[in-house]
Parts: C-alpha cells; structure tokens; sequence
C-alpha cells in the first residue's frame, strides 16, 4: 500500500470508526512503519482538525474531533512493563465513548481490550513508498 492509500485507508477506518464509539484499535510495527502516519489519518476520519503527533514521551495525547468525539493517541514504545500504565491512568482511557489508539501494544500485554482492532504495519524491503498492512 502506498502512503496516499494508508492515509486513505486511514481515513475511512475513522470515519466508520466515529459510528462505532467506544472502540479501540491497535498498531504493531517497526519504528518508521507508519503507526503515526496512520493514527493521523484516522485522526482526520473521525473529524479531529489539529496536528496528531507522536505521543512517545507523554504516552498519550487526547484529541477532539467533531460531534464531541475523542481520540486517545497511546504510544507504549518507553513502557517496560505493563504495570507502568497504572501511572497514566490506562483504565480511565476505556471509560468513555472514544477512539482509543494503541501504538506498540504488545508493550500493554494482557491490557489492551479483547475487542481491539489489530492492525500491523511492514517496510517493504527496497521500496519505502509502501507498506504491507494486515488487519
């Protein structure tokens, strides 16, 4: 998938994702994949305006999009270990209707929702306009 159609794929996860609240959906990859790229997309799907960045020191930026929908970013790639989440207040994120995103959730362990979406991002070997994307 080229980047245009990760954005657009994006994109239309968001939008179908803003009739479905609460939801979560998680990203797996690499670092460069695209997970942020993504999560931008979506971002714009569900109808948030402002600039959705990289979440990596704070672990989690909150977004509002149209309707009074939310999207929380997580980025869990500094998280060592699941408990560390209880100082985020990871359980307070699954408590309201919201998009929840989940970068490196492997990281949350047993954590993430059983109802997350999964979604994993791959680099293309010698191609780094695209990515193989498997949900």
């Amino acid at each position: 998938m080229t980047l245009a159609e990760l954005e657009a794929f994006g994109e239309a996860l968001g939008r179908a994702a803003a009739e479905a609240l609460p939801c979560t959906i998680t990203l797996a990859g690499d670092l460069g994949a695209g997970k942020t790229t993504l999560t931008r997309a979506i971002g714009r799907g569900l109808g948030v305006d402002e600039a959705v960045t990289s979440p990596t020191f704070a672990l989690v930026h909150e977004y509002h999009g149209r309707a009074s929908r939310r999207l929380m970013h997580c980025d869990l790639y500094r998280i060592n270990d699941p408990a560390e989440l209880a100082n985020v207040g990871w359980e307070a994120l699954f408590e309201e209707p919201a998009l929840v995103i989940i970068e490196w959730p492997d990281r949350a362990g047993h954590l993430v929702p059983d109802d997350a979406l999964a979604i994993s991002l791959y680099h293309i070997a010698d191609d780094e306009s695209r990515r193989r994307v498997r949900w």
